[in-house]
């Protein structure tokens, strides 16, 4: 059966009209969808006959909240939904002045390795579908009651390793009769699978590229990020300046701040040169603490000096705000915590 939440409007329109329908049913069900309905019986102004048959050609589920918490110290909310399949994923909303932020996962566990997070340990079990990608915002935003605005592809998986079902979340979640979110709010965060970065670029979508990047030379990035291994640092940055030559659209990077493995002098030098090579924004992060992994935050110090140094070379650097420390926010710890209890 087709899973008519990952089909776009005119795909609908298409396989009604195949089936002699007119196309005014397939803005009906649309719009259906995108409230949230977990079935075709909701649907009240749809013939019974018609959701008969149409319960018959296609799927539908919404997923399950399994855990829910609200942070006590700024109301940063993370659910963990169960899947279909049985299987979960993360997703948190965050507030900010300019508006809700929910930041979505795009498969279920991860395959690239890297040694400071938690949503790899386990390895990839799946790719999310484009409509489980979207429910993580819709059901978010119906379940919060806080109207979204902005996504961030940050949460767990690697988006560019499920390129086609992210590019069909990107034209759902983007679409007019649907939740309607501009390409301009929303990020796409990568760990630097290269080889998709052109294809990126040629969809000539007007998001924001996010590189978690994390450090600017071959054997520390090697060392914390398997899949810098046979692709290397140079090789990512020109792929960077290929697609802001292409895009126009400056890249971010993701910089998580590790105490004694990427805060020295010498990163960030060269972190200052590999941003300016590419016109880059450098985003430092201040990095959350997993259980089963052995690394610290950089220390206030190094984090300052760090800091001071970009900046003396120009380069454009924010801090990333630490929300939701109370409530597991770090990708993939609480779909661990679940993981463990079973």
């Amino acid at each position: 059966m087709k899973n008519i939440k990952s089909m776009l409007p005119e795909e609908i329109a298409a396989d009604f009209e195949a089936m002699g329908l007119p196309k005014y049913r397939a803005k009906q069900v649309f719009k259906w969808l995108v409230r949230g309905v977990g079935s075709f019986d909701e649907m009240s102004d749809i013939p019974k006959p018609l959701r008969e048959k149409l319960e018959e050609e296609y799927s539908i589920y919404k997923p399950k909240v399994l855990s829910k918490q609200v942070s006590q110290i700024d109301g940063t909310i993370k659910y963990l939904w169960e899947l279909c399949d049985g299987n979960a994923v993360e997703t948190v909303v965050m507030s900010y002045k300019h508006g809700n932020t929910v930041c979505v996962s795009s498969q279920v566990g991860c395959r690239q390795g890297c040694a400071f997070c938690a949503s790899t340990i386990g390895g990839l079990v799946r790719c999310l579908e484009p409509s489980e990608i979207l429910d993580e915002v819709l059901f978010s935003e119906l379940d919060s009651g806080k109207h979204i605005s902005n996504i961030v592809l940050m949460g767990i998986g690697e988006p560019l390793d499920n390129f086609d079902n992210v590019m069909k979340f990107l034209k759902l979640v983007n679409c007019p009769d649907g939740m309607n979110i501009g390409m301009r709010h929303i990020s796409l965060s990568t760990c630097g699978i290269i080889e998709r970065f052109d294809d990126l670029a040629e969809q000539n979508l007007q998001l924001t590229l996010s590189v978690s990047l994390h450090a600017p030379d071959d054997e520390t990035r090697s060392k914390i990020m398997p899949a810098n291994r046979g692709r290397g640092v140079d090789e990512l940055i020109a792929a960077c300046k290929r697609y802001y030559d292409k895009t126009g659209r400056r890249i971010s990077f993701e910089y998580a701040m590790i105490d004694g493995v990427n805060d020295t002098e010498y990163h960030a030098r060269l972190l200052a040169k590999r941003a300016k090579a590419v016109c880059a924004h450098v985003n430092l992060i201040p990095l959350n603490h997993v259980e089963e992994r052995q690394f610290k935050p950089s220390t206030d110090g190094h984090m300052k000096a760090f800091i001071k140094i970009l900046e003396d070379s120009g380069v454009n650097v924010t801090v990333r705000r630490k929300l939701g420390g109370d409530v597991d926010a770090s990708c993939g710890q609480l779909r661990r915590k679940m993981q463990k209890k079973k």
